[in-house]
């Protein structure tokens, strides 16, 4: 891993993925295609890019009995485990609606209402990834949504991975589709023959299904379009090389383009993190994919002092952040940016993966600085409700009237003052 010095550390920052013209114009046909043809160009898109011809996209319950087979009763019991956790944080994020009486007779509140329907993509290709669908699955349950849909790419034999079906049944899911790539989306967003469209497309995915996510928008919501997995590590001298360094090529095993960085003070630990890395790396399964992460997005920057670097981390905004730190609690109150903070040794990131309970759909790129983890609130909509009594209406509404006139809507001030005029 490269040493970097003050002023340096940008040059790790990634460029948005805005996909080459040949990929935008590739994911436009697609959604085109679904837009005019439904089920039909849904076949042919998913047997020219998955090589499976489908009779039907449904997974069947014989499909899920055969997972549950499939599947080692220990992974069960984790999952099973794992979403009680992940449910029990959600809980905690649920808000009521609400109402205020004030004195003359006006009633203001705020109603909160469930998305009537969602769709979940859940990735395939090099891996399965049974989180994400707990992840992406339990606060929309939590939250209320009645329908939720899910999706993922088959393999060649017209299947999914019997982790991802079995955690897709303990989340709660009774819709799934064998479909994957921009065609998925846009069957969630417009709907097929066979697909009822939906109103919210939530998980990550590929760069066609993070540009269809894109073109979608506006038609339907989306959560966010997730760039490659990103962790920053702030540690001091009291940290291990190893534990670091471990922490480091966790993320750089996600994407080529995954980006792995040590943020300290201490030159020491830097130098012994670097020499770590490059142990660790040459062990790893995934080192195909990990090498270019480290050496293209992979970073250690060395910093004055310990206020230098919680500063440097607050640039960052990273998608995971570390602390690992003498005193690790300390630091939390100045952190400004990140998606999720693990703080201390015992907290590496892989526990908010998988198991502690938190949302691991996190803000990437910078992006934590404006925006939060996947959440409840995420999956459900607010409306504004508004009981105006008749003496509210005569002690303000000429205040009304006049606003909207200076505004040049006349219609408006004349919607209030009818009334006045009426009641008198």
């Amino acid at each position: 891993m490269k040493i970097l010095k003050v002023n340096e550390l940008v040059s790790i920052k990634r460029s948005i993925e805005a996909g080459t013209s040949e990929q935008q114009a590739i994911v436009k046909k697609i959604i085109t295609e679904i837009r005019g043809r439904g089920d039909e160009a849904l076949r042919e898109i998913t047997e020219k890019f998955d090589r499976v011809n489908l009779s039907t996209f449904s997974v069947t319950e014989k499909e899920i009995e055969n997972a549950y087979a499939e599947v080692e009763e220990q992974l069960i019991t984790i999952i099973r485990e794992a979403a009680e956790n992940i449910r029990s944080f959600h809980e905690k994020q649920l808000r009521p609606s609400w109402m205020t009486a004030q004195e003359n007779g006006t009633i203001l509140g705020q109603k909160i209402t469930p998305i009537d329907s969602v769709g979940v993509y859940v990735p395939g290709g090099t891996a399965a990834y049974p989180s994400s669908v707990l992840m992406n699955v339990i606060p929309a349950r939590v939250a209320g949504v009645k329908r939720i849909v899910m999706v993922s790419p088959p393999d060649s034999d017209g299947k999914l991975p019997a982790a991802v079906l079995v955690a897709a049944k303990e989340a709660g899911v009774k819709e799934i589709y064998k479909i994957g790539g921009a065609q998925a989306i846009a069957a969630l967003a417009y709907g097929t023959e066979s697909i009822a469209a939906v109103d919210k497309i939530t998980g990550p995915g590929n760069i066609f299904v993070a540009l269809a996510k894109r073109e979608v928008f506006g038609d339907v919501d989306i959560d966010m379009i997730a760039g490659p997995s990103e962790i920053a590590v702030l540690a001091d001298e009291t940290a291990r090389a190893d534990e670091v360094a471990a922490d480091l090529l966790s993320q750089a095993e996600h994407d080529p383009r995954a980006c792995s960085v040590l943020v300290t003070p201490s030159l020491r630990l830097a130098e012994k993190v670097a020499a770590e890395v490059e142990t660790q790396l040459a062990l790893l399964p995934r080192r195909e994919i990990a090498s270019p992460s480290i050496r293209d997005f992979g970073a250690i920057y060395v910093t004055t002092d310990l206020d230098e670097a919680v500063e440097t981390v607050n640039q960052l905004a990273p998608e995971h952040l570390e602390i690992i730190t003498e005193n690790a609690m300390e630091l939390l109150g100045k952190i400004r940016h990140a998606g999720a903070i693990f703080v201390g040794r015992y907290s590496s990131e892989p526990v908010g993966d998988y198991f502690a309970g938190p949302n691991h759909v996190l803000p990437t790129n910078g992006t934590a600085r404006f925006s939060s983890p996947l959440n409840v609130d995420d999956f459900q909509k607010k409306s504004s409700v508004i009981v105006y009594s008749e003496g509210a209406l005569r002690e303000n509404g000429a205040k009304i009237a006049a606003f909207a006139r200076k505004e040049g809507l006349e219609a408006h001030a004349r919607a209030v003052e009818i009334r006045l005029k009426n009641d008198k």
